[in-house]
């Protein structure tokens, strides 16, 4: 044997088959360290936000100092939102190694990304290459380019055949002492051909400037050199797989030199070379045509190819990087279909579909009604996601199984700043969500099959930020077990690993071993101690990463963690358990790399360590046991391990260094020396999935079978796993609470207090019934059997006729402006009513109307081309035998406007001016103009400033809107005022605790007004129609009660006049007035003041009053005489004299708060006769009195004064 000396490094990794959502080649880089890292995890994703969000990964260039490098020309973007999880991998991934120039820290991992996956897109513009030191080889570097032996060390070179062994041999690649990157591919499917591309990567040209093709057929013992096949001179720079063929191979020219693809269909054994005209930044190959790729230029254009390379045809330009996505086979009708995102403008793009070589305007398909978001479409499995941002506020929309697009619903005050999809797994949305309260923590929500309504799991899940900014969220779902996740919550500032058996319906802490792993009894008990896990997944294909599963071996799971009361970084072991999380064993007290070997039935650790090893352990009994082997005379820096997923062939490769400037070697180790047959059916046995006893997990009986521990047998690769499946009959805990409803604390489930029940909508456009919700949604893919009566299924409710009620009428992307000659589409919502027997009539303003003779024809819209500009009352109208309903929109066909709020009174005073003002959000420097209209107005009142005056001359609920136009932008506020001639009211304090949970925002003012006029009617008797609570903005919460008066009032004689407000006062006073808000939180509601009405001009109050004044001085006598004769309480006015017995104005009830509170009727309000008498009588009061008259008027902080807040004319009173 000659001995190699040479001047290189050697570059290896494998091809792993990775299941991401599309099916394309994904690159891994790996760097190895000098003396340290033996393990460096690297896997890039790129991350999304709520403005621009992108959900797919880009990778990345990691530098030997762990930094990441980006590409001059590198044409992508990192975004922070909406990002679609990693899948199971089955499907290629080239890996590039390379030597760094330093060392950098092994201890970096990465949290489960949930980033969009590779989709199988190579993207050369960013990857992780680093540079190679070049020194001079030493020591171990000298050793024999070929070596090989059997056994294990310490049984020397002819150990039995019969005795557990394994045969190793070391092969250095030489001649390339220069190259500094490298990229391979494992064919797979126990074929024994592996490919390495090694080039010199120059940093400072930012090019390729050689390359080499080597290409082994007995699965990396030798590798010939293929650099004459593809041309001497030719520069190689990537090196993509088919992942429906493994046969076929694309390579890509280094386009500094040409521009040329080589193709391959016999695993590199020959290469053709075709001419391009664009540089490829990343490919997308079918999933399941093998010849039909997509690539993606540098000048953001998309073209298509159907052999595979060799011609090449334009599909659309100006597509966003990685938004472009083949059919998805089943649910798309023709499978050359592309989806596809267009950038239209700053911010804005389009979805488009169109066959792959047919992308032309006439034949392109425009899915979603408006504009979305740049970066944010995503097809994913049956899902299509995308988003739309409105007055600063994102909405999210999904279309299930190519449907029409809808709105997804979350938890009406959830208000998600920042929203990322973890999983679309069976048919369901996983989705982390930051609430409007949470800043560093996210919340787990899951939705129903369509992706629409989602429900609260877990709160405040462990999340952190990657290197692009991606989230990183600790959430992992077991291989093998359906149902089965872990997550790490954030407890009082502890971290906190929890469990599940029914897919977040309920969660657990993990118990921890009894014992250590020497042996000593830890005395850990919860829930004060438990077991913690580090759920992060590894950023090298090629390490295993702190936690492990295999669909393989469900129920097996092992993972580095710690014993206590947090999750920790110090004082870690490894863990493991065989019965799916009920019990776990530590089986070693430093960081292993841990793989499944033979299909599962066998653990292979590698120590976790900054020096360099020569053996492994391998363990054939769950880790019970293990046998330690040596895998190399001389102890190597391993900076990966390469096998082959569900294969036969029991190969693994070990590659590294000896020495921080030697070449890379790889060492091919065939285990299969350790098992002495085949398993038979006397090898395995059987056991039960159970949740602590409880023997029903997702509604069955499961058996699983496994191999005995300890047989030294080999698995058969499709042997069942699953030995019996029974279903259980169906309880509390299969179910979890439907959308709008809430767990309390006995475990049932309760309305939100935002959330009516009979209010939903109800569809019954199909048949004559409908599924009504009983507050409970069966988890998805439980399998329990329902009883004959199942109080938790949804019951079949017959369609009741209902008249038309709540008619909602919108443009398709939520805006009131559109272009002149652009297709607007008008959304019809109406909450209740039947569809078959309701008539819809639109009227677009323009003097066209058309009708629909039901309402389920306006499911998709009606569209509409306005020919001229201007502004176009549009008026919505439903109707049936039993009623109608209208709702009205103004339509601008001008520019769009931003935010705005009208602050208006909720009570007016009937022909007394209120005042209304716009407030316009953000400020803007231009002049807008404010169109105001009133109730049925055919003109709006047209105003520059953003206030206007309005008197109301009718009594009743009088509908206000206000208009804000800039440029092309337009938005819109409405308010409905209540005009009366006299109402009374009281200002309302509540809870701190409410504070807390106060969003801030008009829909939540307005529910809890509704919940504080219920329990006041409740405890007063008054109807609710004469009652009015009005929240106002800001902190602390504050409101308004507004009492009204009924019709009878008016004519009958008022003797109790002020028995209501005392009820009212007495009541706020006692704290009667009581609200849940949610589970063990209850809302106390106060009187802060008591106001005075009716409301009149204050000018002419003070003219009244010095008139009344000039007569009291001649009238003294009188005067006296009214003080005496009537010494009751003057209604509406309080007056304090010297006379210390009269009654305490604010005194008004005696009741008890135990005492039956008798229900009374507003009485009459006092004529106008009646006020000029008591205004006399209080000012002879006044002459007479050592002190003067007062009213109740109190001082209002100046945040409820302020004119954005609430109107001045809404306090003038007398």
């Amino acid at each position: 044997m000659t001995l190699w000396s040479f001047w290189s490094c050697y570059f290896l990794a494998c091809i792993q088959f990775y299941s991401f959502h599309l099916k394309l080649g994904a690159r891994a880089e790996i760097s190895s360290p000098k003396l340290a890292n033996k393990f460096y995890p690297l896997e890039v994703t790129s991350p999304m936000t709520c403005v621009t969000s992108a959900w797919n990964k880009v990778p990345l260039k990691v530098s030997d100092h762990g930094e990441v490098l980006n590409r001059s020309d590198a044409a992508v973007n990192y975004f922070r939102n909406l990002k679609i999880p990693d899948k199971k991998c089955e499907y290629v991934s080239t890996a590039v190694t390379e030597t760094p120039k330093r060392t950098f820290s092994v201890k970096e991992k990465k949290k489960r990304s949930v980033g969009a996956p590779y989709k199988e897109t190579v993207d050369k513009s960013v990857n992780g290459e680093a540079q190679r030191s070049t020194g001079a080889v030493q020591g171990a570097s000298n050793f024999r380019s070929e070596y090989r032996r059997t056994g294990e060390e310490s049984r020397g070179s002819n150990p039995r055949q019969s005795e557990p062994h394994l045969e190793t041999s070391t092969f250095a690649l030489s001649g390339d002492s220069a190259h500094n990157q490298a990229m391979v591919h494992w064919s797979g499917q126990n074929s024994s051909v592996i490919l390495i591309l090694t080039k010199l990567y120059d940093f400072n040209l930012g090019a390729v400037t050689e390359s080499s093709l080597w290409r082994s057929t007995d699965y990396g013992s030798t590798y010939n050199k293929l650099n004459d096949k593809v041309g001497s001179r030719t520069v190689l720079s990537y090196l993509y797989v088919c992942p429906t063929n493994k046969q076929k191979i694309l390579m890509l020219s280094d386009p500094e030199v040409e521009s040329a693809v080589l193709i391959s269909s016999d695993e590199g054994a020959s290469f053709e070379k075709y001419p391009i005209n664009f540089n490829i930044l990343s490919l997308l190959f079918h999933p399941a045509q093998e010849n039909w790729v997509l690539a993606y230029s540098h000048d953001y254009k998309l073209y298509s190819s159907m052999d595979f390379g060799k011609k090449w045809q334009l599909v659309h330009e100006n597509v966003m990087p990685g938004r472009f996505y083949w059919a998805v086979m089943g649910l798309d009708r023709e499978s050359d279909v592309v989806h596809i995102e267009t950038r239209i403008a700053k911010g804005r793009a389009q979805y488009v579909k169109c066959r792959a070589q047919r992308c032309t305007e006439g034949n392109r398909q425009y899915l979603f009604p408006g504009h979305i978001d740049t970066n944010s479409l995503v097809v994913q499995d049956e899902y299509v996601f995308t988003q739309v941002c409105i007055s600063g506020r994102a909405s999210y929309f999904v279309s299930y199984m190519r449907e029409s697009f809808r709105q997804m619903k979350l938890p009406k005050y959830c208000l998600p700043k920042d929203m990322h999809i973890i999983s679309t797994d069976e048919k369901q949305v996983f989705a982390a969500v930051q609430e409007w309260n949470q800043n560093n923590t996210y919340s787990l929500y899951i939705s129903d099959s369509p992706g629409v309504y989602f429900i609260l799991s877990l709160e405040n899940l462990r999340t952190s930020r990657g290197p692009a900014g991606n989230l990183l969220v600790d959430f992992y779902k077991v291989e093998g077990i359906n149902g089965m996740y872990l997550a790490n919550k954030i407890v009082d500032n502890h971290i906190k690993t929890f469990i599940t058996y029914n897919k977040g319906q309920t969660w657990a802490l993990l118990p921890a071993p009894a014992t250590d792993v020497a042996g000593n009894n830890l005395h850990c008990i919860l829930p004060f101690c438990s077991l913690h896990l580090h759920l992060e997944m590894s950023e090298n294909p090629y390490t295993s990463g702190p936690i492990t599963s295999k669909k393989s071996v469900p129920g097996i799971i092992v993972a580095t963690g710690n014993i206590g009361t947090e999750l920790s970084s110090t004082n870690l072991g490894m863990f493991i358990t065989s019965d799916a999380g009920n019990s776990w064993r530590q089986i070693f007290d430093e960081e292993y790399n841990i793989w499944f070997l033979d299909n599962g039935g066998a653990l292979l650790a590698v120590l976790h360590a900054s020096t360099p090893i020569r053996q492994l352990w391998i363990s054939l009994d769950e880790g019970k046991k293990w046998d330690r082997h040596s895998f190399s005379l001389v102890p190597l820096y391993v900076d990966g391990v390469l096998m082959e997923p569900e294969s036969d062939n029991h190969i693994i490769t070990f590659f590294g260094h000896f020495s921080h400037r030697s070449e890379w070697q790889l060492i091919k180790i065939d285990y299969k020396g350790l098992f002495s047959r085949r398993c038979m059916d006397g090898d395995y046995q059987t056991w039960y999935l159970h949740n602590k006893g409880e023997l029903c997990v997702m509604g069955e009986k499961q058996i699983y079978m496994k191999r005995r521990p300890g047989n030294r047998c080999m698995l058969a690769q499709d042997y069942s796993r699953i030995y019996s499946s029974e279903p259980c009959l169906c309880t509390a805990y299969d179910f979890e609470c439907d959308y709008g409803w809430e767990r309390q604390a006995d475990g049932k489930c309760s309305p939100a207090f935002w959330y009516n029940p009979n209010g939903v909508a109800k569809s019954c456009s199909s048949s004559q019934s409908f599924l009504n919700s009983t507050g409970y949604r069966k988890v998805l893919s439980n399998n329990c059997k329902e009883r004959g009566r199942n109080v938790y299924s949804p019951k079949r409710v017959a369609c009741q006729p209902k008249a038309p009620q709540g008619l909602h009428l919108s443009t398709s992307h939520g805006e009131l402006s559109a272009t002149v000659g652009s297709n607007v589409t008008f959304m019809i919502h109406l909450d209740n009513g039947e569809s078959p027997s309701t008539s819809i009539q639109l009227d677009f303003g323009d003097g066209i109307k058309i009708t629909y003779s039901n309402l389920s024809r306006t499911d998709d819209g009606i569209k509409h081309i306005y020919r001229m500009t201007g502004i176009y009352r549009v008026i919505a109208t439903a109707e049936n035998n039993l009623g109608s309903d209208s709702t009205t929109l103004f339509l601008h066909i001008t520019s769009p406007v931003d935010r705005v709020y009208l602050s208006a009174p909720v009570v007016a005073s009937k022909e007394k001016a209120a005042n209304l003002t716009a407030v316009v959000w953000p400020s803007h420097t231009r002049t807008l103009t404010f169109f105001w209209w009133f109730e049925n107005s055919s003109e709006p009142i047209i105003t520059l400033e953003g206030s206007i005056s309005h008197m109301f001359l009718r009594e009743g609920k009088n509908k206000v809107t206000v208009q804000v136009a800039c440029g092309s932008t337009v938005l819109e506020d409405s308010k409905v005022i209540t005009v009366k001639e006299f109402f009374r009211s009281l200002l309302l304090s509540f809870s701190p605790a409410l504070d807390e949970h106060n969003p801030d925002i008009p829909e939540w003012r307005e529910d809890i007004g509704r919940v504080v006029r219920t329990a006041l009617s409740q405890v007063s008797g008054v109807p609710e129609n004469q009652l009015m609570v009005s929240l106002y903005p800001g902190l602390p919460t504050t409101a308004e009660l507004f009492i009204l008066p009924d019709e009878q009032m008016l004519s009958e004689h008022k003797k109790r006049r002020d028995e209501v407000s005392d009820i009212f006062v007495t009541a706020l006073n006692q704290g009667l007035i009581q609200f849940e808000l949610k589970a063990n939180i209850r809302i106390i509601v106060y009187m802060t003041q008591q106001t005075l009405a009716p409301l009149v001009d204050s000018n002419s109050i003070h003219s009244g009053s010095a008139m009344l004044m000039l007569i009291s001085v001649v009238f003294v006598g009188i005067a006296a005489f009214f003080i005496y004769k009537f010494k009751r309480k003057i209604p509406w006015i309080h007056v304090e004299t010297e006379d210390r017995h009269e009654k305490d104005p604010e005194v008004i009830s005696t009741v008890g708060q135990n005492d039956a509170m008798s229900k009374v009727k507003l009485s009459e309000f006092p004529s106008q006769k009646e006020l000029m008498e008591k205004e006399l009588h209080l000012s002879q009061q006044s002459f007479v009195s050592s002190r003067t008259s007062r009213r109740e008027v109190p001082l209002l902080p100046k945040r409820l004064r302020g004119a954005q807040e609430r109107p001045a004319s809404a306090r003038t009173v007398s």
